[in-house]
């Protein structure tokens, strides 16, 4: 049977080249973009993908995109939230604005777009939803302090979700959680920096301009987006679908000391289902 998928902020980066390799892969694919006419345009011949205009902060355009899928599927096998972005400012610098932006679309756009998909995902009685969390989901990281919230928050929801889902609707939930990847995200990361003022003349100065030095030397080479698109098919043949997986050995290796005694997370979900639920 055909399978299903809808990804978020499919434009660019890893949500491009999943689309692309599960399209290429016989999968039906829905990706999300802002700029519907654009991408349409510039992959038309790829038979299995299909754009749909998804701003995750905006509901109403969420709920347009599942009401499509529904007409023309009836389901989704796979959710994969990825739409987000970085932020490099300290609680200090960053304005109520800026956080809340942050929020917006890291936090709430995953919860408005898994709200919407979910009665889609119960129809297809054995479906998965995957979220691109992040090491910064995991380890607080120096002047990351609210990007690294926003994951922690997608981080704890999905948690939670995957403690009933399961056994409830037959649904898997995972948490990819990649280092540095050769995407756009880092340089908006930047260029966010820039378009606010650049580097700010204060009492961060120093430590901003040696993190984004050292940041910049250490992912001098990066994963890059198809990679991980490749672990994603992978996860869908698994078996057993892990809680959390990190798509690199740099990655791994970050965590390693908050994840060893229970890498996958499927311990700590078993002993929480079994002490809350009574349910082995």
């Amino acid at each position: 049977m055909n399978k299903i998928i809808c990804i978020t902020g499919a434009s660019s980066g890893v949500g491009l080249a999943t689309a692309l390799t599960f399209a290429r892969n016989g999968w039906t694919v829905y990706a999300g973009t802002r700029n519907l006419e654009r991408d349409q345009a510039q992959f038309a011949t790829e038979g299995n993908l299909h754009f749909l205009e998804i701003d995750v902060v905006n509901p109403d355009s969420i709920e347009r995109a599942m009401h499509v899928i529904a007409e023309e599927q009836g389901r989704i096998d796979l959710l994969f939230c990825n739409a987000g972005f970085g932020f490099i400012r300290t609680l200090g610098q960053a304005s109520f604005e800026q956080i809340q932006s942050v929020f917006d679309t890291n936090v709430y756009g995953v919860m408005h777009t898994i709200r919407a998909a979910l009665p889609l995902l119960i129809k297809a009685e054995s479906g998965h939803i995957i979220a691109t969390s992040s090491v910064g989901g995991l380890v607080g990281q120096p002047l990351n302090e609210i990007y690294c919230a926003s994951k922690f928050a997608v981080e704890g929801l999905l948690e939670s979700l995957a403690t009933y889902y399961k056994p409830l609707f037959n649904i898997d939930v995972t948490l990819i959680e990649p280092g540095a990847i050769e995407t756009q995200f880092v340089k908006t990361a930047l260029d966010q920096v820039a378009a606010t003022g650049g580097v700010l003349d204060d009492e961060y100065k120093p430590i901003v301009e040696t993190y984004i030095d050292m940041f910049t030397k250490r992912n001098a080479v990066s994963q890059t987006p198809e990679s991980i698109a490749d672990l994603m098919l992978e996860l869908t043949q698994m078996e057993t679908k892990p809680l959390r997986i990190r798509t690199s050995e740099a990655a791994e290796r970050f965590v390693n000391h908050k994840v060893q005694e229970d890498p996958t997370g499927l311990k700590g979900i078993a002993q929480t289902r079994k002490i809350q639920l009574g349910l082995e």
